[in-house]
């Protein structure tokens, strides 16, 4: 059967736009090589409420743990962001994937999983006259073929999963160092006994499986772990960056997902940028195929819409990382003197530093 869409890769992304073309009525299929949808699993799960507010999944049932704030550390340095109301869920992702599949066919679309899309592939889609949607994550074979330039910033991260007692199931722990530079490191409670590990650095000299190791070694990590055993490590790659060109108009190819870069650069987090851009591009694909309008639509308004508040991320991560880790120790000082933790506990947002910066500037004027 011919499909008008293909989608290749079928993460969470990839699957919200099946979901949307099916429910435009435009016949699509997704492919993903995995025979079990979103194992294994080599993101992280946190998500914020807002954020998965704005994608139209229902996550309930994916949910493993609420979180209220976070406890970002440096050299001898600690700030408390804390809020009365959730900040953000830990959702499974091999559940969340299969609720979005599950959204997906309702709407009408196919998933295909265990099929590996080859080259040859993807130019038989094209000569049929079908749009390919490269939803294949950051080494996307969509965006190789096609010639849509390769990511020029991304980090490599090392994360695994400790079973564990965890005093404290509703903050997460940051940890910035020079060591670090690229990322972060992190400790995650994704159930009141799974404590997830992991960190995420530039590549460079030293690979990110010998920084997570030097990493859990440390004192405040090692005190969190005690004598638990370390399960599902996992290293993978994050783009930082959106890719150089997201639309082919020739070939009508469009890229969502890790596949364009489309992640916050402050923590990596891809699932609210990624989902917005999939809804997008799946509104774009319905008027280009109803009104004859350009699939260069796509990015322009994904651009217009997220374009500044990644600019900010970008510009956080910049600051964190080059800052080391006495610079980050002084400036977390700076910020507590300030009540900045206080703040940012009541309005920070986690997706949008725009919001989070009208929000704080419009409670001091008025305090």
């Amino acid at each position: 059967m011919r499909y008008n869409v293909s989608i290749i890769g079928a993460g969470t992304s990839g699957l919200i736009a099946a979901r949307e073309l099916g429910k435009q009525g435009i016949s699509t299929i997704a492919y993903d090589q995995k025979k079990v949808l979103g194992h294994p699993v080599r993101a992280s799960g946190i998500v914020s409420i807002r954020g998965l507010g704005s994608i139209g999944i229902d996550y309930s049932n994916a949910i493993t743990n609420t979180l209220y704030g976070a406890r970002i550390h440096a050299g001898k340095s600690t700030m408390h962001v804390n809020s009365k109301t959730p900040m953000a869920h830990v959702l499974e992702r091999q559940l969340l994937n299969q609720i979005c599949k599950e959204q997906a066919e309702d709407s009408g679309a196919v998933v295909s999983t265990g099929k590996r899309i080859t080259a040859i592939d993807l130019d038989d889609i094209r000569s049929d006259g079908g749009i390919i949607i490269g939803a294949d994550g950051a080494v996307s074979t969509v965006a190789k073929h096609f010639g849509m330039g390769s990511l020029t910033d991304y980090v490599i991260t090392y994360k695994a999963e400790f079973e564990t007692t965890i005093s404290d199931t509703r903050s997460v722990d940051l940890f910035f160092d020079k060591e670090y530079r690229g990322l972060f490191g992190w400790l995650c409670p994704n159930t009141e006994n799974i404590l997830e590990v992991g960190i995420g650095i530039n590549p460079g000299k030293i690979n990110a499986k010998k920084a997570f190791d030097s990493f859990i070694k440390g004192k405040e990590i090692a005190d969190a772990l005690g004598d638990a055993k370390m399960r599902n490590g996992q290293a993978s790659i994050i783009p930082m960056r959106l890719r150089k060109r997201i639309v082919d108009e020739k070939h009508r190819v469009i890229l969502i997902g890790d596949a364009a870069g489309q992640v916050k650069p402050t923590t990596g987090g891809g699932i609210v940028f990624g989902g917005n851009a999939a809804i997008i591009a799946a509104q774009t694909i319905k008027d280009h195929v109803e009104k004859g309008l350009a699939l260069k639509r796509y990015e322009l308004v994904y651009k217009k819409r997220f374009s500044t508040d990644t600019k900010v991320h970008s510009l956080i991560n910049k600051i964190y990382s080059r800052a080391g880790t006495r610079g980050m120790e002084i400036g977390i000082g700076i910020m507590n003197s300030l009540g900045m933790s206080s703040l940012l506990g009541k309005y920070g947002d986690m997706d949008s530093p725009i919001r989070t910066l009208g929000n704080t500037l419009l409670r001091k004027a008025r305090g």
